[in-house]
């Protein structure tokens, strides 16, 4: 793996462990299962004022150089293949297991609301949804400007976001307009990412701060939720993944292989923690009787994590690629490389 990316796993580590156990927490809660309402809600607001923005941020690292070297068509089709064919496999294989097995989940599914993914995504699939059409708007953009505009480009998106409820007319739209300043952050942090990476520890300490100060005041201070959006969360989730950097940086001075393996592996946790960790709420409960909230979080994460690597092991070593990545006659980077040889 090339030194350059160790703290980027080390991030995505942190982000996915964070998606896993908000999962879980939320499905715990939605089942009645006896939590402090007050506890859950405060920590839930917590995970969730950074942990999707971060996977927006780290979706941008990289952004501009691949723009470069595939230019906008190769880009955008590449996407094609990374983002949209998982979505779509992963959003019907989930959805119609979830019909299948709805008298033991939490909700009622239908198939209608399966079918319907192209224009309203389901569950934790929003944010593949939502990075594909960020990653075609933000091509087209950026292939416009060099990289003196990112600073620019990103107040520009900032400013999308603060706004976005008045400006948003549709999902896509809103989706855009609600995460797009996080990825802008990401192709923009790449330019400055050496100043930090020098000064990771001193800047952990600073960030660390900031963030504990951050999340006391809007949370506790002044009885926030991030779903206020606005200026407010902008600035905590920034703060929030600026820490978060600056200890993946830290950490990564001393490579974990198992840290930097989650992060590596954070697409395939994604693609089926929900699975994984609800499957084993249902063992716990339903068929185990147990209702211990602690046990239920414990296992839940545990299981949400090393589902998914064991099922990426299986389709590793009996080469079912296709749960993953499109096969070549589907592929849509291949379609176009044969049409431009034809």
């Amino acid at each position: 793996m090339q030194e350059r990316n160790v703290w980027v796993d080390y991030a995505k580590a942190i982000g996915i462990i964070l998606v896993v156990y908000g999962h879980v927490a939320r499905g715990v809660f939605n089942a009645g299962l006896p939590m402090d309402e007050g506890s859950y809600r405060l920590v839930d607001s917590i995970i969730y004022s950074f942990h999707m923005p971060l996977f927006f941020f780290l979706s941008g690292l990289f952004f501009y150089d691949s723009l470069m070297k595939r230019g906008r068509t190769g880009l955008v089709v590449n996407k094609v293949d990374t983002i949209v064919y998982p979505f779509i496999v992963w959003s019907l294989l989930q959805g119609l297991l979830e019909v299948v097995l709805s008298n033991y989940t939490n909700g009622q599914v239908t198939l209608t609301e399966v079918l319907s993914l192209l224009w309203m995504p389901r569950a934790q699939f929003w944010f593949l949804y939502a990075l594909f059409f960020i990653f075609v708007v933000c091509t087209f953009i950026y292939a416009m400007f060099d990289r003196r505009a990112f600073p620019v480009l990103f107040i520009a998106f900032a400013m999308l976001y603060v706004f976005k409820e008045p400006l948003s007319i549709d999902t896509i739209t809103r989706f855009v307009f609600g995460n797009a300043v996080f990825f802008a952050l990401g192709v923009w942090f790449n330019e400055i990412k050496g100043f930090f990476a020098e000064r990771c520890v001193a800047l952990s300490a600073l960030f660390g701060v900031l963030f504990l100060a951050g999340q006391y005041v809007f949370h506790v201070t002044f009885g926030l939720n991030y779903e206020v959006g606005g200026v407010p969360v902008l600035a905590l989730a920034t703060v929030s993944i600026l820490f978060v950097v600056s200890v993946s940086m830290w950490a990564g001075r001393s490579p974990n292989r198992f840290m930097m393996y989650v992060g590596a592996s954070s697409m395939t946790i994604y693609l089926m923690h929900i699975l994984a960790g609800s499957g084993a709420r249902v063992i716990l409960s339903s068929f185990l009787g147990i209702d211990s909230v602690v046990l239920h979080l414990i296992v839940g994460t545990v299981i949400g994590l090393a589902g998914p690597l064991v099922a990426q092991v299986i389709i590793e070593r009996y080469k079912l690629y296709f749960l993953l990545t499109p096969p070549k006659p589907l592929s849509a980077t291949r379609l176009r490389v044969r049409k431009a040889m034809a």
